[in-house]
């Protein structure tokens, strides 16, 4: 199944095109009453969900299926998922009399074998994006990737771009921009991004998974998964105290894409060895990101801008190492 693979079998989405178009008109009552879901069918049933008082409907892009029972599953499967990724792992390469007197000793050797550290993190991430697609695509034809905001680029706004290529070379743009204003900072020597420089094969398959792995993965669920969960429940809370409801998605919006834009900073926080300088800085990029998200209606334009960012990245470091025969200094991304 393609990102963008528009099922036939899919039941057909409810039919929105009575109601005006543009902000005004998610301020105003639908005209004629919308159809009922399908039965059985949670995204259409989420789809005519509307925001607290009348009929005050999120952009299609931003209508979802799951909720916070949901996400607080996600997060449970995600932390034992880990611990058994890396529990597993540590048992096939760990040799048993092998003992450590501190955690730098360990971390030192983790990254020392390049199928444990960064095999660890493929197995784990791929592990979540399973998880979503068996919950989340609960019927035989649900349309699993569109559902989580991948779609064809093209924006209901004729302002924003529907060229992929704008995008892809702003994310090269935003990497250089980043860097040159973090040229100065360095993670800390004990961060794992700088334990990571130490070992050259671990190193370039961090950077082939930061290229062909995580802008994807990344994108998925933070932009795809996170965001419009989070953009609903803040217009709705907007809404709640007596927002209008343009102001409230406006309001939501905006909420929504700075909260995911610090979470996505703080997720990258160890790997940073939790510098204040460069967590910022990731977290104005991962605002970045959603933003372009929510402007362009589809996260296939922020996986561009987020695909640009790191093949940037990966490749100054290519060229670093070969003109200084090591690696010294890590931008950050992934």
């Amino acid at each position: 199944m393609s990102l963008f693979d528009d099922n036939p079998l899919d039941p057909p989405e409810p039919n929105f095109d009575a109601q005006p178009s543009g902000s005004d008109a998610l301020a105003s009552p639908s005209p004629e009453p919308l159809p009922p879901p399908l039965g059985g069918d949670p995204i259409s049933y989420a789809a005519l969900t509307p925001l607290p008082k009348s009929n005050c409907y999120l952009p299609e892009d931003l209508r979802i299926s799951w909720s916070w029972v949901h996400l607080l599953l996600f997060a449970i499967f995600g932390f034992i998922s880990l611990i058994v990724v890396q529990f597993s792992l540590a048992i096939y390469f760990i040799p048993t009399s092998r003992q450590f007197a501190n955690k730098e000793e360990f971390q030192q050797f983790v990254f020392s074998k390049p199928f444990f550290a960064i095999g660890s993190m493929v197995i784990w991430e791929a592990s979540l994006i399973l998880f979503l697609y068996v919950t989340v695509a609960v019927l035989p034809n649900a349309p699993f990737w569109r559902s989580l905001g991948w779609r064809k680029l093209d924006p209901p706004d004729p302002s924003v771009s529907r060229n992929p290529w704008v995008y892809l070379f702003s994310g090269c743009g935003l990497s250089i921009g980043v860097f040159l204003v973090t040229a100065q900072t360095k993670a800390p020597e004990n961060a794992p991004i700088e334990e990571l420089l130490k070992h050259r094969t671990t190193m370039f398959l961090f950077m082939a998974m930061a290229v062909v792995f995580a802008p994807l993965v990344e994108e998925t669920l933070f932009r795809g998964y996170l965001f419009p969960l989070l953009a609903r429940f803040s217009s709705a809370l907007a809404r709640s105290l007596g927002a209008e409801c343009s102001t409230a998605i406006r309001r939501g919006g905006a909420a929504s894409i700075v909260l995911t834009g610090v979470l996505f900073g703080l997720v990258h926080g160890y790997q940073l060895g939790w510098s204040r300088t460069l967590v910022l800085s990731l977290t104005i990029v991962g605002i970045i990101f959603t933003y372009v998200r929510a402007r362009s209606g589809t996260v296939y334009a922020s996986y561009l801008l987020h695909l640009g960012y790191n093949s940037t990245i990966a490749l100054a470091s290519i060229v670093g190492f070969i003109a200084t025969k090591g690696f010294t200094h890590m931008p950050p991304g992934h």
